[in-house]
């Protein structure tokens, strides 16, 4: 498997990744919000790599005292927790970008272990085709903000539009690459670049 994303690299240094989460999290409004289930996976993630160390760091980063599976949080409170996962991460995942693949495929295996996860597998019936087709019907039961748009280019290859969608590119390198291989996918290939500050496009293949 290869990813290859774009946006800003851990290699541009730090001041270059915290311009680039404030530039996001100038485009999100109050109402845009995601599960509480990502937020707990997240901790989890750094818990296991780093420490209850780094997941203090998270949770100060977050600004919420704890999360509730079920309940609903703004989208910026967990951008800043993922921000400060994947630089709790960086050191121990090979950099920013892998860091971020880790927490990304964290949060789809916390996703397809949810109700709504049940729901796409039993759709997808075991095929890789079918859960592409079905995910963004599944990114809106669990985020409510963004349009997410399957385009196909052939049987086993095929664009994803993003817009308005707040995550890093490596992150949802992560979440689809992970995606496929719960469909038990070979030779998966996932490429994301961007489009504009939240807008992406990624290119999925697999044999």
């Amino acid at each position: 498997m290869s990813t290859n994303s774009c946006g800003v690299r851990a290699n541009q240094g730090a001041q270059d990744l915290r311009e680039d989460l404030a530039r996001r999290l100038e485009r999100t409004q109050p109402t845009d919000t995601v599960r509480g289930l990502f937020c707990l996976g997240t901790l989890e993630a750094v818990r296991a790599l780093g420490g209850e160390d780094g997941v203090r760091l998270c949770v100060e980063a977050g600004g919420e005292p704890r999360f509730v599976e079920f309940f609903n949080y703004p989208v910026s409170t967990f951008l800043k927790v993922t921000d400060a996962a994947a630089q709790v991460l960086a050191p121990r995942c090979g950099g920013w970008e892998e860091a971020l693949r880790h927490l990304g495929r964290r949060a789809t295996a916390d996703m397809l272990k949810s109700a709504t996860g049940k729901a796409l597998l039993l759709l997808s019936k075991g095929e890789a085709r079918r859960l592409v087709g079905n995910l963004p019907s599944a990114y809106r039961a669990v985020v409510n903000h963004g349009e997410r748009t399957v385009v196909w280019e052939g049987p086993t290859q095929c664009r994803i539009l993003m817009r308005r969608d707040f995550m890093p590119c490596a992150f949802h390198e992560g979440v689809l690459s992970a995606a496929l291989e719960a469909m038990k996918a070979r030779e998966i290939e996932v490429r994301g670049s961007r489009v504009d500050v939240v807008d992406g496009e990624y290119v999925l293949s697999w044999a």
